[in-house]
């Protein structure tokens, strides 16, 4: 998920940097694969495609293999009452900020955002466009108030097979205070990412989103916000870009371009068609009675009534 004012500059210096490492070697031996942070990185050998009747494949996004993941866990990290001499931002660190959130997956299950998901598939099947919100646990700086990519590894790590449940089928999401920095490239290089690893002898999927309020001008889209909590807007709008991927292409192994994009890196940063909340702001989704201002995802189907008339306010594609 790369940050929202460097990714034109980002994405023209990976190009050129790809460009001249792929000078003398032969294409057909190289391929882009995701990193779940928005760029892809290449690998000699070409991941081993698989076809299915279930799957569409093409317009942009091809099938490589890889599982569907619906269970969604939250690991609230820091400090959420919304007071703490550490603290930010005490609007965006609070109970409201946690509502809000547990609101966008219950509402994103089912929509017509989610079944945006139902283009992509495992060889068995399509992703099923629903999902659901788990246990969600609360972490008061186990790894302290400074983190790294590792360290949100050990933070699941610590929580699944403890007080949430080890499942290979669910998404963990650390979502961190605004005090805590992430420094390994939040704000700076990311807003938000996902990955897999090896935790506890199963294979787990993770995401980490920090609170945007850091750096509003790089993981925020607007200041204003619908619900006026420009922090947990901004984080619902990165939750929904990495959910939509981690589910898609949970092992990195699954749907992504020639290029190593995932489908919402395909739309990051993109809204489509907006309305104007009555302080001011916009939003493109109404989920449970709220409403959000979130990234697009990427359609993988050339054409088709249900996803061109029904959901073209939150879906991109040719």
């Amino acid at each position: 998920m790369k940050m929202r004012i460097f990714r034109g500059l980002w994405t023209l210096l990976v190009v050129l940097i790809f460009a001249l490492m792929s000078v003398g070697q032969a294409t057909r031996d190289t391929e882009m694969r995701p990193t779940g942070k928005g760029w892809g990185v290449r690998v000699t050998k070409p991941a081993q495609r698989h076809r299915s009747p279930a799957v569409t494949t093409g317009n942009g996004i091809n099938y490589h293999g890889g599982p569907g993941t619906p269970n969604i866990y939250y690991i609230w990290y820091g400090t959420w009452n919304g007071s703490g001499a550490n603290l930010t931002n005490r609007t965006s660190d609070s109970p409201g900020t946690q509502s809000l959130l547990n609101n966008l997956i219950t509402g994103l299950s089912g929509s017509a955002y989610e079944h945006i998901n139902t283009t992509y598939g495992d060889t068995s099947a399509n992703v099923s466009g629903l999902m659901a919100l788990g246990t969600s646990v609360s972490d008061a700086y186990s790894r302290g108030s400074v983190l790294l990519d590792s360290d949100i590894q050990a933070i699941v790590a610590a929580h699944a097979g403890t007080d949430l449940p080890k499942d290979t089928n669910g998404v963990y999401f650390v979502l961190t205070s605004s005090d805590v920095m992430e420094v390994t490239g939040f704000c700076t290089v990311y807003c938000g990412w996902h990955t897999n690893a090896t935790i506890h002898g199963s294979d787990l999927k993770f995401s980490f989103v920090g609170n945007p309020d850091q750096c509003p001008m790089s993981c925020e889209a607007q200041t204003t916000s619908p619900n006026n909590n420009s922090g947990a807007d901004g984080m619902a709008s990165v939750i929904a870009h990495e959910s939509e991927e981690a589910i898609s292409d949970p092992d990195l192994n699954a749907w992504y371009d020639s290029s190593g994009n995932e489908n919402a890196d395909k739309c990051a940063w993109t809204f489509g068609t907006t309305s104007t909340a009555s302080n001011g702001s916009q939003y493109n989704i109404t989920l449970g009675g709220t409403n959000y201002l979130i990234q697009r995802n990427w359609v993988n189907a050339s054409g088709g009534f249900y996803f061109h008339a029904r959901i073209n306010l939150v879906a991109c594609s040719r």
